[in-house]
């Protein structure tokens, strides 16, 4: 049981907790899982069976796209809907009975497409002097962070809609507004960040209200299956139907097909002649057998015109 898997992750499960369920469901403990979402988003999580666990190195991770419902009319402490809101000086500049139109967003968002640089936000698991940030502002500790550069490929308003909230008790709650942005991105970039940035642009506060992943790499939710529907694909004996092979799951790799010769040097890590001018000095190739099953994963070199197995699965 090797290969790949599609979670649609639900709402209030962590990452940690997708992979304990799957260890359930699929009887091994050999799950790993690519790129987190915090418990509140929902969608694709890539998660890594078997043999497969050894790949994440080598899959296609970058591009990352998203629906984000971004709220305007205050900011949280977190950035995202768990956090609490902040005080009165933190309040939209803009009035509170004042709407922000479609067409204005529109033109900011235009100032948030292509290359940008994103401060990483406390609430995260980036690591700095080796302590995550979001432990140090559970504390109430914060901390420079260095801006990152990341790239924002799409960014379009697919739906907008305006909720009057009413006061209850001390909590006085101002309108706010609700668009839901579709994001394409750049590996790396906190979806959080970018609603506070738009909302602060606009002269408002603003927070992210409910965010689903629909792509990450090569997957996307076409492929996906939920947990209760995974316990019943193992029940019903069909997981080979929704399990992603090695090979798929590297396939932008370019592939070199070896002979029974070429396979048995490759398990035992030799160098592998190859006269060719379709590969870059130390490009990663995927090494496949005639049926196309991945063999291992190595780089070739240009100077020597050889394959050096990197990662040998079978």
């Amino acid at each position: 049981m090797d290969g790949i898997l599609i979670i649609d992750k639900p709402e209030n499960f962590t990452s940690h907790d997708v992979v304990a369920r799957l260890r359930r469901i699929l009887k091994t403990k050999r799950i790993g899982h690519t790129g987190t979402l915090d418990p509140f988003a929902t969608g694709v999580l890539v998660m890594l069976v078997g043999k497969a666990t050894r790949l994440a190195q080598f899959l296609d991770r970058d591009a990352k796209e998203y629906e984000a419902v971004v709220r305007f009319g205050f900011e949280t402490t977190t950035g995202d809907l768990t956090g609490e809101r902040k005080g009165e000086e933190e309040k939209r500049r803009r009035g509170e009975e004042e709407i922000i139109s479609v067409d204005e967003i529109e033109k900011v968002l235009g100032d948030f497409r292509g290359t940008i640089e994103q401060t990483p936000p406390m609430y995260s698991a980036k690591k700095v002097d080796g302590k995550k940030l979001y432990e140090l502002a559970r504390q109430g500790i914060e901390i420079e962070r260095k801006s990152v550069k990341v790239t924002i490929y799409g960014l379009e308003i697919i739906e907008s809609r305006v909720e009057s909230r009413e006061s209850r008790d001390e909590d006085q709650r101002p309108k706010t507004e609700d668009h839901a942005l579709r994001v394409a991105c750049s590996a790396g970039t906190y979806i959080r960040t970018l609603a506070e940035d738009i909302g602060r642009r606009t002269g408002t506060g603003a927070h992210l209200a409910e965010l689903r992943r629909t792509r990450a790499g090569k997957f996307d939710l076409s492929q996906a299956v939920t947990i209760e529907e995974l316990d019943a694909i193992v029940a019903a004996g069909k997981l080979d139907d929704y399990l992603i092979s090695m090979n798929e799951a590297v396939a932008h790799l370019p592939p070199v097909i070896l002979s029974e010769k070429e396979i048995e040097d490759t398990r035992n890590g030799k160098k592998l002649r190859l006269e060719t001018n379709e590969f870059a000095d130390n490009q990663t190739v995927r090494m496949i057998d005639a049926a196309e099953n991945l063999i291992a994963v190595g780089f070739y070199l240009k100077r020597e015109k050889s394959i050096q197995p990197k990662l040998v699965l079978l």
